[in-house]
């Protein structure tokens, strides 16, 4: 247990670099930092989410994803600004700007955020597992989830490109999964369009959108893509940040819009499949892999399913472990050896993973992760407010800030 340097990351900070080099080459440098925000919006808490909102309302709740994911790209872009312009991520930015009681309880939410989403990746790999291998029971791959912690250590030890380079392969098998698994299912495009309207039904309605904003809209993105955008190495005059904001954007346009597929395909497919069937009480993740297959006609689709869920769960905890270390080290200048916080967040999140499997069944697990979708979106404020007052300081952001 030590002090940081005062630098976001510092093991990977400025190790990209990004100066004299062609102006193609320059923009595929600085691409990376939102593909690794961006798996945390494709997590199996979205999963969930999307599952349950396909399934009991059809595609009626498409534009929830639509303004969501809008909402994020606008919040990024401004995380992205934060890190380049100040150096600091929006966690060490609040740790100068604001009281240490106020400090200390931002830090409190931030770091139940982070619980809440590990809770999700972990029970969400767990079932990709389960369904990928029967044999190997929900409780024992809520157990085995503890080794990835050694996979971000190992990747993250061989610099942060090759980190990137991992998720952005997971996030592309998600992608091509879930493209051929809509290709089988073959839903009715202008029923699809017509879920761009929007409307909520009822109680149950708004309680799984608020569950789809706050899978969508993740606290612990913020903090993280403020810290990201400095792996980069560039000049740090007027010319050269304005390139990096705008190199940065079009990064995250890109990598979000992806994830607003990844998050259609599931919600649509969801509807396609069980929807226009009939069956409007799919909540668990293993019910729509197990109707998957007699719905579909198709025996490729459920195995699809599996191998996209694994890859999300594996992908997202990598960048939640990250978001943890930012969050403690930006708050309490404090820094824990990275296997020691990575299985402190895990252990937080298997005991009650464990808890509520044990007590209340596997059926139950659908449930938990809306809930701590709910969590996630609850928390937001906490994270948008600081940034919002951060970027909008012309005292900090200088001729770089948003308009008022």
């Amino acid at each position: 247990m030590n002090r940081p340097s005062g630098k976001s990351l510092e093991e990977v900070h400025a190790s990209v670099n990004t100066s004299g080099k062609s102006r193609w080459r320059s923009l595929f440098a600085f691409f990376g930092p939102a593909y690794m925000i961006s798996v945390g919006y494709m997590d199996p808490g979205n999963w969930a989410t999307d599952i349950a909102g396909g399934s009991k309302f059809g595609y009626s709740l498409i534009w929830v994803l639509l303004m969501s994911n809008l909402t994020a790209l606008l919040l990024q872009s401004h995380c992205a600004r934060l890190g380049i312009v100040t150096g600091k991520d929006l966690a060490q930015a609040s740790r100068e700007s604001y009281p240490p009681l106020v400090n200390l309880f931002l830090y409190f939410l931030a770091e139940i955020a982070i619980a809440a989403c590990d809770l999700a990746e972990v029970i969400g790999m767990a079932i990709g597992i389960h369904l990928l291998f029967p044999n190997v029971s929900l409780v024992t791959g809520v157990c085995i989830t503890v080794l990835d912690s050694f996979v971000l250590l190992f990747l993250l030890n061989r610099g942060i490109r090759k980190l990137e380079a991992f998720i952005i392969s997971l996030v592309l098998l998600i992608g091509v999964s879930f493209f051929i698994q809509l290709t089988i299912a073959k839903p009715d495009l202008g029923e699809v369009a017509m879920g761009l309207i929007p409307g909520i039904a009822n109680e149950e309605a708004l309680y799984i959108a608020i569950g789809i904003i706050g899978a969508t809209v993740m606290p612990h993105n913020l903090y993280l893509h403020s810290s990201l955008v400095q792996t980069r190495k560039f000049n740090r005059n007027s010319v050269d940040i304005k390139k990096a904001i705008r190199f940065n954007v079009i990064d995250s346009t890109i990598a979000l819009n992806l994830a607003l597929f990844v998050n259609a395909a599931i919600l649509i497919l969801a509807a396609a499949s069980f929807y226009n069937n009939g069956v409007n009480d799919v909540t668990e993740i293993q019910d729509a892999h197990r109707l998957l297959e007699p719905m579909l006609g198709s025996t490729l689709a459920p195995i699809l399913f599996a191998v996209a869920l694994i890859a999300a769960g594996q992908s997202s905890t990598v960048t939640g472990t990250l978001a943890g270390q930012v969050v403690m080290e930006g708050y309490l200048n404090l820094r824990l050896q990275p296997w020691i916080r990575r299985l402190l967040t895990r252990l937080i999140a298997i005991v009650p993973a464990l808890l509520v499997i044990l007590i209340m069944g596997e059926e139950s697990t659908g449930k938990l992760l809306i809930l701590s979708q709910v969590i996630l979106s609850l928390q937001l404020g906490f994270a948008i407010i600081p940034l919002i007052h951060f970027v909008s300081d012309k005292n900090k952001m200088r001729e770089f800030v948003i308009p008022a």
